[in-house]
């Protein structure tokens, strides 16, 4: 790994991470353009650890009122023997928690069968086309207007298991997430916000299990200069990106992603048939 290509895959990382496009997607396609063979999957996990610290920076506050509300609901919970959600900020980090169980169970079970798609361009190929579809029809429909006060069980399991399946690279985690929301009638803020926070525990818990992988397999786990480049531009890129997306998510322009990942996906698809 030449510094050149930690720039490059750091600064798409960040961009593919938050834009509803892949980064998983792009990272393969990028390793594989630039012959990349090992330590492939926690490199990756690196780079979602820079984009990481990008949700850190841009919802700081959130984040750290989120944390404290919920350590004072159970606080309370144990005072008065009775578990009981007071505001938003408290629901919130009890459906990010239920929201990450049917992520982390199919990442778990599912952990062998993900990681094959990683050398299959061709699925990657149809993967950002169903991408493409999700984002369209998501765009197309009448939102609604749920705020997190209304926000349920259901619509935590159901962005959750959205987020599940996008480990499948060439299927996005922001843009499934943001589609599962709208889906369940957030509104496009909430959507978007509510994806970026279910992103903290996913990501964080990949980043584990990828170092968890490589000291089983015996490799060695050294923090190179070309790494620690990666990580600190996808974390900067990254947070260029949300506004980014935060922006034309409301002007409602997240189906211009969609001709993107059309194109990208059938010429990947014709490339391995030829």
């Amino acid at each position: 790994m030449t510094i050149f290509q930690s720039i490059i895959l750091g600064i798409f990382q960040g961009i593919t991470e938050f834009l509803p496009i892949s980064s998983s997607g792009h990272l393969v396609l990028l390793q594989h353009f630039f012959g990349i063979k090992e330590g492939n999957l926690f490199f990756t996990e690196m780079l979602h650890f820079g984009t990481l610290i990008s949700i850190f920076v841009v919802y700081f506050k959130d984040i750290i009122r989120i944390i404290v509300e919920f350590f004072k609901m159970l606080g309370n919970g144990f005072k008065n023997k009775r578990l009981k959600i007071t505001n938003s900020y408290q629901r919130l980090g009890v459906l990010i928690i239920i929201g990450s169980i049917p992520t982390a169970l199919m990442g778990i079970l599912l952990e062998k069968q993900f990681e094959k798609l990683y050398s299959s361009i061709s699925t990657i190929g149809f993967a950002f086309l169903i991408t493409g579809i999700l984002l369209w029809i998501a765009d197309k429909n009448p939102s609604e207007n749920k705020k997190a006060r209304d926000m349920t069980i259901s619509d935590a399991l159901v962005i959750g298991t959205f987020q599940g399946i996008a480990i499948t690279p060439g299927i996005s985690r922001s843009g499934s997430t943001i589609v599962g929301g709208l889906f369940r009638g957030l509104n496009r803020k909430l959507a978007t916000e509510f994806s970026f926070l279910m992103a903290l525990p996913a990501t964080l818990g990949a980043a584990i299990l990828g170092i968890k992988d490589v000291i089983e397999s015996g490799t060695e786990i050294t923090f190179s200069m070309p790494l620690l480049i990666g990580i600190i531009l996808s974390a900067i890129v990254g947070i260029f990106s949300i506004n980014i997306l935060v922006g034309l998510l409301q002007k409602k322009k997240l189906h211009y992603f969609s001709y993107y990942l059309w194109v990208l996906g059938i010429i990947l698809i014709i490339a391995q048939l030829v």
